[in-house]
């Protein structure tokens, strides 16, 4: 237990270092929500109301989908994997250190936002906080566990950058995050369910009981899909 726990925490010092995990968990987000959140709430006086979890959504798919994938596939896609096995580390150890740092780094640059945006933005803070920080890390979890299948599948960081993009735009226009998701066409708002970013907003501004369970049911499926992974590296 003492190992793991060092080499999550080396793991983390490591992303801390990184530029790469820097920019996209902290750089990026933060500047977007400095800069769009000025936008919305001058347009929209009502987006002050939903201004925390627009630009959750916004940090989670930002970090996890840009920051780890580059991380994992670096891992699984060159001689590191071997050093992990020369010392006798477990073949899930680099997927689950590098999934437990990106939460941990995500985490923190979202409770920024939550904590900035009623100072300088005058946002309202979400009625349910329980259900809100629930989405949260459900939405978390997901997205990460998506970004350490492609980087457990794609070696090549063009490629890696191309399929992240296909995830991320969609996410990021069609969740409601950026607009109202009803100002869409009707088919357009049923392929937005397709995105877990959509759902999740949905349960941040809404509280509807189904979105959760479906979010959790997501992850767990993920899971298993990178398990299976996971063995399909061993027999290689």
């Amino acid at each position: 237990m003492k190992a793991f726990l060092y080499g999550i925490g080396l793991q983390f010092k490591f992303d801390i270092r990184s530029k790469g995990m820097l920019i996209a968990c902290y750089l990026v987000p933060l500047i977007f929500f400095l800069f769009m959140g000025g936008i919305f709430t001058t347009i929209d006086t009502n987006a002050t109301k939903t201004l925390i979890s627009s630009m959750t959504v916004f940090t989670i798919i930002m970090s996890a989908l840009f920051g780890v994938p580059p991380a994992v596939a670096e891992i699984y896609g060159t001689d590191v994997k071997k050093v992990y096995n020369a010392n006798g580390a477990p073949i899930w150890f680099g997927v689950i250190s590098q999934f437990i740092s990106s939460f941990i780094h995500t985490l923190i640059c979202c409770l920024i936002v939550f904590a900035l945006s009623p100072l300088i933005f005058k946002a309202e803070l979400p009625p349910d906080l329980i259900w809100y920080f629930l989405s949260l890390i459900t939405l978390l979890a997901i997205t990460l566990a998506i970004s350490c299948i492609f980087g457990l599948l794609i070696k090549q960081q063009a490629k890696l950058t191309m399929v992240a993009m296909a995830i991320f735009l969609p996410s990021t226009m069609l969740s409601g995050i950026m607009f109202p998701a009803d100002m869409l066409p009707q088919f357009m708002q049923y392929i937005a369910y397709a995105f877990p970013a959509t759902i999740a907003f949905k349960a941040m501004t809404s509280f509807q009981v189904w979105h959760l369970p479906v979010l959790f049911g997501i992850f767990i499926l993920l899971c298993g899909v990178i398990a299976l992974l996971l063995k399909i590296k061993v027999k290689r």
